[in-house]
């Protein structure tokens, strides 16, 4: 899975990920290039959670039943349209906005996702319960 910046792509439009925790922020960026064959033009980056929501409310023009805990942005190759007909056929564990250019906060956001911390899509192992057992044993 290539999630490098491609030469000579440009940002057609940007992917607002919100979801309870991080490792769901994750996966969904994952099924983007996995199952919606999604381009990211840059990497994915960290967004303050009430900054996403804030983003919601002002794309949907109506007020959020639920607050978000975790959230990232990404810039995507793919126009607006391709990738919301895209993410309709994938069912990510997040809540994912796609942001257009025709959408006013989408030049704020072109300026400032540059600033943004990276995202590490690279999962924790999880330890195995035999593991996790010897190690809670030998500290006692």
């Amino acid at each position: 899975m290539d999630l490098d910046r491609k030469t000579g792509e440009n940002m057609n439009s940007m992917a607002v990920v919100r979801a309870d925790d991080l490792s769901k922020v994750k996966i969904a960026l994952c099924d983007l290039v996995r199952y919606g064959h999604m381009t990211f033009a840059d990497r994915a980056r960290k967004l303050e959670p009430t900054f996403a929501d804030n983003i919601l409310i002002h794309i949907m023009k109506s007020p959020l039943k639920a607050t978000c805990s975790a959230a990232a942005i990404v810039p995507l190759v793919e126009q607006a349209s391709i990738a919301i007909g895209r993410l309709r056929k994938i069912h990510p564990p997040a809540h994912v906005i796609i942001v257009s250019p025709r959408h006013e906060i989408y030049h704020e956001l072109v300026n400032y996702v540059d600033i943004l911390p990276e995202i590490d899509l690279m999962f924790e192992p999880k330890a195995e319960p035999e593991q996790v057992m010897a190690t809670a044993e030998a500290q006692f």
